[in-house]
């Protein structure tokens, strides 16, 4: 048996079961059905790449962020209704990134994560403290023991060297 023909007997057994989810998160049986189909596809594409352990949690996962981005976007367009399939698959893949934007992604955050590690360590810890950690100035000037002042210069020098990097 392909992995092909696996993949197609692993949907079928649990078609109903994602339908029924994918509805309980849309509440729209047609929108539905065309985003299980859509797992169905991903999930296929997937396991001809890589061994998925959990192939039915990767299939449900699927649906939920397939729904759950379908649900965003029909939100923030401030409409309830799509037009047809065609347009229905158009959503989905506006909302999912092509594999190119996501592998320069992936290279735009090692590039980071590199100039992160280049900044001297005081730098860096301000930094890390105002962009990932959400803290004030004032709170990561009493931290490095330093003036406000000096504090936001050091944030501001730590992101000039990263966009320089990146």
């Amino acid at each position: 048996m392909t992995q092909s023909d696996r993949c197609l007997e692993l949907y079928l057994a649990h078609r109903g079961a994602l339908l029924t989810y994918a509805t309980r998160i849309i509440k729209d049986p047609g929108r539905a059905e065309d985003l299980v189909q859509e797992a169905f596809l991903r999930l296929r594409a997937a396991s001809s790449t890589t061994r998925l352990e959990e192939p039915v949690a990767y299939l449900y996962r699927i649906v939920r962020n397939l729904a759950l981005d379908l649900q965003r976007h029909l939100t923030f367009e401030g409409r309830h209704e799509v037009a047809g399939a065609d347009d229905l698959a158009a959503r989905i893949a506006e909302a999912v990134p092509s594999p190119e934007a996501a592998a320069a992604a992936r290279e735009e955050f090692r590039n980071l994560l590199k100039a992160l590690d280049e900044l001297p360590p005081r730098i860096r810890i301000a930094l890390e403290m105002h962009r990932l950690g959400g803290f004030k100035l004032r709170e990561i000037a009493a931290h490095l023991g330093i003036s406000i002042s000096t504090a936001q210069a050091l944030v501001a020098e730590g992101i000039a060297y990263c966009q320089t990097r990146i």
